[in-house]
């Protein structure tokens, strides 16, 4: 069963009928699926409830039709099945911020945004519940020459920031180096979305330049996911998987240096399948891992 094709199938399915009634159970039996196991599937890979999930897309299906000025509002909140304005009013001022009326008035402007993308990725069944596959184990320590910058994740330009020193970094290496290589995430300030960043790999390198260096990375107690796809562009998915992962796992994470380690499994391919290593504590039930 391609989990993955059936939750993009479901995405289609919800947004051609955001006008009709629909339900964990309408959805689910329009892909032959236990409404349980739907319910569990579609939140593990959203990480939202499927009528969370209905209730946003309405809400963003409303917004062409806020600007277009042709209907009420009541009429928008019947059409889209919010039964009266005010419970539109309200889920919509919970959502956005802002009342319609606002928008209608010319106050705010918020652009429809498209069907989300289904980050792909495995997942594994723990007691009936659904988590995104992950391997307890120890990150070995590790001697990494790369480069050191530091990023804000609250700004827009730091994909571009990552991506542009790894390049740096890539054209001062021999092409015959192969291998791995890895992406550090370190000393995020409580509060605070700026990090330090290593792009590196495991060779001793000598690059007499400023902001070239060589670091040890001590062995640290991880929990390992498997993802495709650019880290930079699944930073919310990630998140939430790691918040179900220790909910259903009962792991505790780790107050650690290091926040987060991407390994990628070609330096020459940023595009390819990577792991993601997170600092967690090691239980009484793990010292044999």
């Amino acid at each position: 069963m391609n989990h993955h094709r059936i939750i993009e199938q479901a995405l289609i399915h919800i947004e051609e009928n955001l006008e009709q009634p629909l339900s964990v159970s309408s959805v689910a039996l329009t892909f032959n699926m236990s409404k349980y196991y739907f319910h569990r599937l579609f939140s593990a890979m959203m990480g939202c409830s499927l009528n969370q999930y209905i209730l946003s897309r309405r809400l963003n299906a409303t917004l062409p039709l806020i600007y277009n000025n042709n209907l009420s509002l009541t009429d928008i909140a019947y059409q889209l099945s919010f039964g009266t304005q005010a419970s539109f009013t309200r889920a919509f001022k919970q959502h956005y911020g802002v009342a319609p009326s606002s928008l209608r008035a010319g106050f705010k402007k918020i652009s429809p945004t498209p069907i989300p993308t289904v980050v792909k990725r495995p997942f594994k069944n723990i007691n009936g519940d659904i988590v995104t596959d992950f391997t307890l184990t120890e990150f070995k320590e590790t001697r990494i020459s790369g480069i050191a910058f530091e990023v804000d994740l609250a700004t827009d330009d730091y994909k571009k920031k990552i991506h542009s020193h790894s390049k740096m970094l890539l054209n001062h290496i021999d092409d015959n180096i192969n291998g791995s290589c890895f992406v550090i995430y370190s000393n995020c300030q409580p509060n605070s979305t700026r990090f330090k960043v290593l792009f590196g790999i495991p060779s001793d390198i000598q690059i007499h330049k400023p902001f070239y260096f060589t670091v040890d990375v001590p062995t640290i107690f991880c929990a390992r996911f498997n993802y495709f796809g650019d880290l930079l562009d699944i930073g919310e998915v990630l998140k939430t998987d790691y918040a179900r992962f220790l909910k259903i796992s009962k792991q505790e994470s780790d107050q650690s240096d290091i926040e987060l380690i991407q390994v990628f499994n070609d330096v020459h391919n940023l595009d390819s399948t990577y792991h993601i290593y997170a600092p967690i504590k090691k239980l009484p039930d793990d010292l044999d891992i």
